[in-house]
């Protein structure tokens, strides 16, 4: 891990110091913002005490993270156009990267401060667009390639369904527990279990299911908004250090060889499908952009000396250590644009289900070994993220389980609420799909209460849809003003 400043000029190591403290940071506030919504249920219905909820929502957050991969965390990174991602320099990159994290954190602790259930998922990505648009107005180019908007599309689709979902899901299974099992005890609150039966906790089944539901929401959660810490932290590293984090420098000769053969294939598949290429080209022509020097760019008609670049920079390479650091930049730009290329490929209207199968196959091989993460990364989101469970988690929890309804929760509601997100949001992380824990367990919460009839606080319900609706633009307000301030400063 320390070998990363070696070489490095005091001032830069500083700040790659600083830059980091940020995402961790992040993530940190992101433990007590976000994760007391996945014990907000267990704790108000006295299945378990605050403090061990808390502890041992932070121990599954933490094996969340460490467990769930990186595709959340790329999804994030490829917000960014691949033009800006293979042409970031240092000062840009760190300006970059601060400007976006002190938007998300300014806005995440507001929001925390007043109580209001408001999603890190929508600040960090507001952040990251309001960053890409302004490096395209800095650089006077259209603001329609500042952002990838097509990766942007999909996630924002996944951040309007996923509460929707919730809503929906968990009003209709408080309504079926209702319709099936009137008289079970799961539709008591907490006060009336203790003022009828005399007990201070749920049954033992429904208390079951509310501590496991509970932490199982707690692992989603970590690896969901874990790997968008992980995006971060590789963002700095690239950005900072290219050299060294460029390529995954413990990637083994078999994922070299694939890597390699894979950039062969796809040019393979153009040469021997001319009229898909053709078309290609015509639905894509904004591709062909100099996005990297010399004879490769992202430009799809170049495909074969991109190919040709990068098989003559790999030649007799088993191990990436073997290249300069200028090689391993090169190489990634190479990759990046080939894997642009397939991708805008394997979306194209009217390609045979079979080649974009082999399309898919091709950009999993292409992205091996430059969509990763040291295990030290990783450790550290899952860590930050885990300590900050265990912090200020009460103001969030007052909110979802006393403010959006205006009766005390019942069992059966919490238990609604909470697998409705447990799945919502594991659904989400086997698509690679951010999506907002808070937004989809405080759906799932007003959800029960309209199946409930018990109604809904006007005033609390209100502030959630205003921070669901304010998150995104506040977040891409701030981290574009600090983007340009920081570059005229510069």
């Amino acid at each position: 891990m320390f070998d990363i400043f070696s070489g490095l000029h005091f001032w830069l190591g500083f700040s790659l110091v600083l830059a980091l403290a940020f995402v961790l940071a992040f993530e940190f506030i992101n433990g007590f913002h976000d994760t007391a919504n996945a014990v907000a249920m267990a704790i108000s219905t006295k299945a378990m005490p605050p403090h061990l909820a808390v502890s041992l929502s932070g121990i599954f957050n933490f094996f969340g993270v460490l467990m769930g991969g990186v595709g959340v965390a790329y999804a994030i990174v490829h917000l960014l156009p691949v033009e800006m991602l293979v042409n970031v320099d240092t000062a840009r990159g760190l300006i970059m990267v601060f400007s976006m994290l002190a938007a998300a954190i300014a806005w995440n602790l507001g929001t925390w401060y007043f109580g209001i259930p408001a999603s890190s998922s929508h600040t960090l990505i507001g952040s990251i667009l309001g960053v890409g648009m302004a490096n395209a107005w800095l650089t006077h180019t259209a603001l329609s390639t500042g952002v990838n908007w097509s990766k942007a599309a999909e996630i924002g689709l996944s951040l309007v369904i996923s509460p929707i979902t919730g809503f929906a899901l968990a009003g209709f299974l408080l309504w079926a527990a209702k319709r099936w099992m009137p008289d079970s005890k799961m539709h008591k609150t907490p006060e009336q279990r203790r003022e009828v039966d005399g007990k201070k906790h749920p049954p033992f089944w429904h208390r079951l299911v509310l501590v496991l539901s509970a932490m199982g929401l707690s692992f989603v959660h970590g690896s969901n908004d874990g790997q968008k810490g992980i995006g971060l932290i590789m963002l700095v590293l690239i950005g900072i250090v290219p050299g060294k984090f460029v390529l995954d420098v413990n990637a083994s000769s078999y994922d070299i060889d694939y890597t390699r053969n894979a950039a062969i294939h796809l040019t393979h598949f153009f040469e021997r499908d001319a009229m898909t290429l053709e078309q290609y080209l015509a639905q894509y022509p904004q591709r062909a952009t100099d996005g990297i020097s010399g004879d490769a760019a992202c430009d799809p008609r170049k495909t074969p000396q991109t190919t040709a670049l990068l098989i003559q920079d790999l030649a007799g390479i088993d191990n990436y250590r073997q290249l300069d650091n200028r090689k391993r930049i090169d190489v990634r730009h190479y990759l990046l644009c080939l894997d642009n290329t397939a991708k805008n490929l394997a979306g194209m209207k009217g390609l045979p289900s079979s080649d974009r199968t082999d399309v898919l196959r091709i950009r999993k091989d292409l992205t091996a070994t430059t969509e990763y993460a040291p295990f030290w990364v990783i450790a550290a989101v899952a860590l930050a993220l885990g300590l900050g469970t265990v912090v200020g988690w009460r103001r969030v929890v007052e909110t979802v389980s006393e403010k959006i309804g205006k009766q005390g929760i019942t069992y059966a509601q919490a238990m609604a609420a909470q697998l409705t997100a447990v799945a919502s949001i594991g659904m989400a992380n086997v698509f690679s799909l951010p999506v907002s824990t808070t937004h989809v367990l405080s759906s799932g919460v007003a959800g029960t209460v309209v199946a409930n009839r018990s109604g809904l606080q006007r005033g609390t319900a209100r502030n959630i849809v205003l921070a669901w609706v304010l998150t995104l633009p506040a977040a891409m307000i701030l981290a574009a003003g600090l983007f340009i301030l920081g570059m005229k400063l510069v």
